[in-house]
């Protein structure tokens, strides 16, 4: 099994998005967030399930995308996963690169 390591960024992302959607419902956004880091679980057994990041298009660097939003991780190696980011998917991807 595969260990999911969240990185700050992307802990701040879902804060954003979570104080973002709050503005209208507080109870959507709790939604939106416990949705966002479960949809994560699924990298612990299947790894590669997502697609590449079109950006990077780098084998190591996916995305899930669920909703309005794309979780972006970096496959460290077959026993770690990094999130990097959380980003709506209307948004320019940037500054998630791993390999600074």
């Amino acid at each position: 099994m595969v260990k999911v390591i969240w990185t700050e960024s992307a802990l701040q992302d879902i804060r954003d998005i979570a104080e973002y959607i709050a503005r209208d419902s507080v109870r959507y956004a709790e939604l939106t967030a416990l949705e966002l880091f479960e949809s994560a679980d699924v990298l612990e057994q299947h790894p590669r399930v997502g697609a590449k990041v079109p950006e990077f298009n780098e084998e190591s660097i996916r995305q899930l995308v669920r909703g309005n939003y794309r979780i972006v991780y970096f496959i460290v190696d077959e026993y770690r996963i990094d999130i990097l980011a959380v980003h709506h998917s209307a948004r320019l991807l940037r500054n998630v690169n791993p390999f600074k």
